[in-house]
């Protein structure tokens, strides 16, 4: 018998999930449909993924994989900070909140946990989240299961060398794609959203199983407009002195100076401009444009220097 009250999923202790699962959320859900709303990509990259999510839950139940061979899954590629989970997460919410009645769920994976330095461990635990878990919590009702970092779970093996990575790692990514295809076969009303800020480390087996692969560039200069005044404007509700900068028009030159930069970086080149100077720390109000701006040449500066360690 269900008991009267159960617990939110969303409120399920972590050392109550299975190994493998990071948290399990009911959608749709107002914290996450805030952050869709909020994030800022252009608007046919938001109705390219909505609109795939969508088909995957009115097609895929109705026709044979023979007709259409649709696996359930999206692949969202591109620079770190570009908003690729928080994208994954937002996405899961607006496609739920399309399907008035139907219970729909997120589920989390942390991929982290399954590796082991075990001979056939790694392998054995991708098998049993996939064939048991996410089964299990799939056959519930409809469930969107976020992948983050991927390439961890589906590693190219034609990049591995077997002296230098244990076999089990290759056999990990059989098992992947193994159950991949067993699932799109016994739970239509699965979906699969994967992110990876590595496209080259992922495999082509896997690639080639997504219904959509999406590349989520960095934010167009106009984007970063609209990223930097939305920041400032948020600040505002709290210290209304900052809602000035906001509005001003002065934001194009912030914008400008901070051309190139990721989403993350930018709301974070206004929490480092409030730190240049005790004054602002002390009180945000006095935050002035020269701040931003001396941050935001401070943000590329440091840009510059990492992509030249990399290359």
């Amino acid at each position: 018998m269900k008991p009267s009250n159960p617990t939110p999923l969303h409120l399920v202790s972590s050392q109550d999930l299975p190994r493998g699962i990071q948290s399990v959320r009911g959608l749709p859900d107002a914290e996450l449909a805030a952050l869709w709303d909020s994030i800022v990509v252009e608007d046919h990259i938001k109705q390219r993924l909505l609109g795939q999510a969508v088909l995957n839950y009115t097609l895929r139940p109705k026709i044979s994989r023979a007709t259409v061979p649709l696996h359930g899954v999206i692949l969202l590629m591109g620079p770190p900070g570009t908003g690729k989970t928080t994208l994954a997460r937002g996405l899961a919410s607006a496609v739920a909140s399309l399907f008035k009645g139907s219970d729909f769920r997120l589920v989390e994976v942390d991929p982290h946990a399954l590796t082991s330095s075990a001979m056939g461990k790694t392998q054995r635990a991708v098998g049993e989240l996939f064939s048991q878990s996410i089964a299990e919590l799939a056959s519930a009702g409809p469930t969107v299961v976020l992948l983050d970092e991927v390439e961890t779970l589906a590693a190219d093996r034609s990049r591995m060398s077997l002296e230098a990575n244990p076999v089990d790692i290759h056999r990990a990514t059989d098992a992947v794609l193994v159950q991949l295809d067993a699932l799109a076969n016994s739970h239509p009303q699965l979906l699969f959203v994967a992110t990876s800020n590595f496209s080259e480390a992922i495999d082509g087996a896997f690639t080639s199983r997504c219904d959509l692969v999406i590349e989520i560039p960095p934010p167009s200069p106009a984007a970063a407009e609209q990223i930097l005044s939305q920041c400032l404007a948020d600040l505002a509700k709290t210290f209304p002195q900052i809602g000035r900068l906001a509005a001003s028009a002065s934001v194009k030159q912030v914008a400008r100076a901070a051309a190139g930069l990721d989403g993350r970086t930018l709301r974070k080149l206004v929490v480092n401009a409030l730190a240049l100077r005790k004054e602002t720390a002390m009180d945000p109000n006095k935050l002035e444009l020269a701040d931003l701006v001396t941050a935001a040449q401070a943000a590329q500066q440091a840009r510059t220097k990492t992509e030249g360690k990399q290359a």
